[in-house]
């Protein structure tokens, strides 16, 4: 069975036998005139079918009680004028064979198929209140089931979020996912090298950047996974800095927040090094402070450990640095827990410390055992796949040391969950300082 039929499988054993899930995909979107935004599927839709094009539906019914278990997808037709200009359509009967579908029809048959698929149906699965479009097409589907109430067909009786059920799924990486999202992080990785190498005193942030994308696309990347972050300086301490048209000096760091999107699934790497390849000792003391909170973080990254765990770790680690370098008064607070107690540490380290990563780049997956009555952070599990990211931002203010001044720093690894521990997907992207400033010498 293909990684997608047996996705649609386990769906549909979680499901209410004989009900309906719907799923359509993302629209395309005008840019201006007669020109789109590069299409880009949406993620449940492909995480369950594999299907790339847009204009498309996939309807699954759940197997149960009389009722055969079945997966439909609706798709354009095949339209030799059409993909003169546009490329190949798979159509119906193409796409059934390719991916595995009981059935396929074209997409202007949806409306008359979905209120046959809907009839005598317990239940409606979809992605509650997510599409305006969808909403009203399930309204107009279900009216069209109850128009036939006196032959004895009855409409669904209840409708259930899909989400929370292919969330869960999606949050346990098979190996196919595991080996894709390898492989987008050595890409990333090699990228970030790149730049390293690249890197020169009064080179524009935009330079940098071209860099990366050069070397994703020349490793058969498809896009950028999110538009990539290159700060030079100053810009390194606005968190989603995105205008890339500084330009770099000498004696500053550059942090570059990057990665690529591979067959559908995304990377996710920062890396901080010097413009001039060598760190002064502050930014060396503040760099070495950050690397150490990550390693106290990845050292959690095990199956059993809560996810609140590595950010709890990271954040001590940070704190404590803070206290040590003088950018915490302590005399003040004492202790890295009263530190933390008193959120003193939130002035120059305010997000968390990772995110679940996949086809998304915040990818889906609930953060929290929502089933306990006090709803903990959740334990890591193997085939969680996972960024560990801590920071150090430090603007310029009453009693900070200006030595550390308009410093920022983020060092950001892509971390599968592996029976025995973890794995650092993103290991091809150097981040010791010895590393960093041997590959800086080489210009």
């Amino acid at each position: 069975m293909n990684p997608f039929a047996a996705r649609r499988a386990r769906l549909c054993a979680r499901m209410q036998a004989g009900s309906v899930a719907i799923v359509p995909t993302a629209p395309e979107a005008a840019r201006n005139s007669d020109s789109d935004y590069p299409y880009r599927h949406d993620s449940y839709f492909y995480y369950l079918s594999g299907f790339t094009e847009p204009d498309s539906v996939l309807a699954m019914v759940a197997g149960g009680a009389g009722v055969p278990e079945r997966s439909i997808l609706f798709c354009r037709q095949k339209n030799s004028e059409r993909e003169i200009w546009d490329g190949l359509r798979y159509g119906p009967d193409g796409a059934r064979e390719a991916f595995g579908f009981d059935a396929a029809y074209p997409i202007e048959e949806l409306d008359a198929e979905m209120v046959k698929l809907l009839a005598n149906a317990p239940a409606a699965y979809y992605a509650l209140g997510h599409s305006e479009k969808l909403d009203l097409q399930l309204r107009n589907w279900l009216q069209g089931v109850r128009r036939q109430a006196r032959t004895g067909v009855s409409a669904p009786a209840s409708a259930h979020d899909l989400l929370p059920l292919v969330d869960e799924m999606r949050l346990f990486k098979d190996d196919v996912e595991q080996a894709l999202m390898l492989r987008a992080a050595t890409i990333s990785g090699k990228a970030h090298e790149r730049a390293m190498r690249a890197t020169r005193a009064g080179m524009y942030e935009y330079e940098i950047e071209a860099e990366l994308l050069h070397e994703f696309r020349r490793n058969g990347a498809q896009f950028p996974a999110y538009t990539p972050i290159v700060a030079a300086g100053a810009n390194a301490c606005i968190l989603h800095y995105s205008a890339n048209n500084g330009q770099t000096r000498d004696g500053e760091l550059v942090l570059i927040d990057a990665g690529c999107e591979l067959d559908s699934y995304a990377s996710d790497i920062t890396r901080t090094y010097p413009v001039n390849g060598r760190f002064s000792d502050p930014q060396r003391a503040l760099y070495e402070l950050v690397l150490a909170a990550q390693a106290a973080a990845l050292a959690l990254a095990r199956p059993g450990q809560r996810y609140s765990d590595m950010h709890d770790a990271a954040v001590k680690v940070l704190a404590q640095g803070m206290l040590d370098l003088g950018l915490l008064d302590k005399a003040r607070y004492g202790s890295a827990d009263n530190a933390i107690a008193e959120k003193a540490h939130l002035q120059f380290y305010m997000h968390g410390t990772g995110h679940w990563l996949g086809l998304d780049v915040h990818d889906s997956g609930a953060y929290r055992d929502l089933a306990a009555p006090d709803k903990p952070s959740r334990q890591l599990q193997p085939g969680m796949v996972l960024t560990v990211e801590p920071g150090i931002y430090v603007r310029p203010g009453a009693g900070v040391p200006e030595r550390f001044w308009d410093i920022g720093i983020r060092i950001e690894d892509d971390v599968l969950v592996t029976p025995q521990g973890h794995q650092v997907l993103s290991e091809a992207a150097p981040k010791q300082v010895s590393d960093i400033e041997q590959i800086m010498r080489q210009h």
